[in-house]
């Protein structure tokens, strides 16, 4: 900086009058505070009993006005350099949600704010509004909002909650879904099935209860449909000459081919089922998740410059290789489709059904054979929605067997109390080690009795047989649901990818690209079996990986 130029670091009643003498001297200065206003930190009320505060120094006003001052809070120098005799300083401001430009301290945002929280810098004695002011005497500089909630980091989709409902609150509701779909083209569906961890992060849950953050997503997004609110397609005029390829029609195939659209890239999507929507068409029971409602959302997002061709499986209809000649990317995302196997005797009998198969044929409009009692193996959501589904179905019993306790259970817990409510019968600490049978058709099932031992890798006890505690459960039908893996049987030998231990491909975090150049992958076929909400986001990550390819190639 030239002599003409200063720089001062500390906004604190010393820090303020180094920066009005300097100014005073026809000197430009940048007064620089990491908090959010002048005076450093806000004095809370309860002090100023103590006596005058701090921050009632007449500078801080006049330093605000000086016409030689640029003052810069809520900012960090992130790198210093030195040259001939000159410094250079690199800053950092964190976000503060507010135009520092265009604030007038008029304080109208703390009036309509929606949220109030307990007021920490008072000592918890009474609320403030999530938006605050903390000095009085320093004006439009020290309005802020935090960074980044904790439900928004903690949301798979990082999508920004706390917009959205704030807007839900000024009955914005079309603006509300508007930002949900920055982020998330499945508003309706993730507003159904999510088991929204972004309400156990919720801090206003700390005050009384979270906010039911899940829930508004929905209402929003059913205020469009049943309404017959046409929802926005936002796509450029001209498409780029480049085609993807996307395999599989599920939460992260449709919600690259979504984001590619936004952008101006066609996509053919290719899907093996007769309908588009891969678990969320097949693996949710029609009572969570209704077909209409998810057809509604598809074709809302095919209108993105998508064209999709159901009935149509890789290395059966089309080759692999076929696929890689004629787009310019592909993405992978073909889901966890098929169920892992109890590896017990006897569960090739008839009357052994996997529990991703029982539900496909379910919503597939298949009237199941129900008689009798049925056995439901497992204690993670598939295994509640087999269960569940095993009900509507006509069974006269259903039982869930489990080799844990109900506190390791992975499943929701209002997915495991809405079992129970509705007539489900869970046993715990119990293990099944034979399908016994005549004439190839299951009659019951021989299990053993269990406790708990030690920690295994995923943090859960280990279940222990309890030696000499067999016993028989008698049932006709038998449902595992203890795990899914991706089917990757259209994957030709010699393709080059690299497929882990798990049946996922290893991507590049940064692009979501694999180890083959142009092939990209997201989703359960990337991460393993988890919630809908990460393989849209998934999806939408490899949708920006895939442009960064195409436009580097282009050049």
């Amino acid at each position: 900086m030239s002599d003409k130029q200063v720089i001062i670091f500390g906004g604190d009643p010393a820090g303020v009058a180094a920066a009005i003498e300097q100014a005073e001297a026809g000197r430009s200065v940048v007064l620089v505070e990491s908090s959010p206003t002048l005076g450093a930190e806000r004095i809370p009320q309860t002090h100023l009993l103590n006596g005058n505060p701090a921050w009632a120094d007449p500078n801080f006003e006049a330093a605000k006005k000086h016409p030689n001052i640029r003052i810069i809070t809520n900012a960090q120098v992130e790198k210093a350099a030195a040259k001939d005799g000159s410094y250079t300083f690199r800053i950092r401001r964190k976000t503060s949600r507010v135009d520092i430009e265009k604030c007038n301290g008029c304080r109208e945002c703390i009036r309509v704010c929606p949220i109030n929280m307990y007021d920490d810098f008072n000592e918890g004695i009474g609320f403030r509004t999530a938006i605050d002011f903390f000095n009085p005497n320093t004006g439009d500089f020290n309005i802020f909002k935090e960074d980044m909630p904790v439900c928004q980091a903690t949301c798979p989709g990082n999508l920004d909650i706390r917009s959205y409902v704030g807007l839900i609150a000024d009955g914005e509701y079309e603006k509300s879904l508007a930002k949900i779909r920055e982020r998330l083209p499945f508003a309706l569906s993730i507003g159904r099935v999510c088991p929204h961890p972004c309400e156990t992060a919720c801090n206003r849950g700390y005050m009384d209860e979270p906010i039911s953050i899940c829930t508004l997503k929905r209402y929003v997004a059913d205020y469009e449909m049943k309404n017959r609110i046409t929802a926005p397609v936002e796509v450029p005029d001209e498409f780029h000459k480049e085609k993807v390829a996307i395999i599989g029609a599920g939460p992260a195939g449709l919600s690259c081919a979504c984001f590619l659209g936004r952008a101006g890239y066609h996509s053919v999507v290719f899907e093996a089922l007769p309908e588009p929507g891969g678990m969320f068409r097949y693996g949710i029971p029609e009572y969570r998740l209704p077909t209409p409602t998810l057809m509604h959302e598809i074709n809302w997002i095919l209108a993105h410059g998508a064209e999709l061709r159901c009935n149509t499986r890789i290395g059966a209809d089309i080759s692999f290789q076929e696929i890689m000649d004629k787009f310019d990317a592909v993405f992978i995302g073909v889901g966890a489709h098929k169920g892992m196997k109890l590896q017990i005797k006897g569960e090739d009998m008839e009357g052994v059904v996997d529990g991703v198969d029982f539900l496909r044929e379910v919503n597939s409009g298949k009237k199941w054979p129900a008689k009798g009692k049925v056995i439901v193996i497992g204690g993670g959501n598939v295994a509640m929605d087999a269960a569940r589904v095993s009900w509507r179905e006509g069974f006269d019993e259903v039982h869930i067997l489990y080799r844990r306790t109900k506190r390791e259970m992975p499943a929701s817990p209002w997915e495991i109390d809405a079992a129970e409510h509705e007539g489900v019968k869970i046993q715990y600490l119990v293990a099944p080690v034979e399908v016994i049978g005549k004439d190839g058709r299951m009659s019951g099932l021989k299990c053993l009795r269990m406790q708990l031992g030690e920690p295994d890798a995923s943090g859960r006890r280990r279940p222990v047989p309890i030696e000499g505690s067999e016993f028989v459960v008698e049932a006709e039908t038998l449902i595992p649901a203890i795990g899914q893996r991706a089917d990757l049987s259209f994957v030709p030998e010699g393709s080059g990818l690299n497929i882990t231990r798990w049946d996922t491909f290893a991507v590049d975090k940064s692009n979501y690209m694999t180890n083959v150049e142009g092939v990209f992958s997201a989703g359960d076929v990337e991460t393993g079996p988890d919630i809908a909400i990460r393989a849209c986001a998934g999806g939408r990550k490899a949708a920006e990986g895939i442009m960064r390819y195409l436009e580097a190639k282009r050049k």
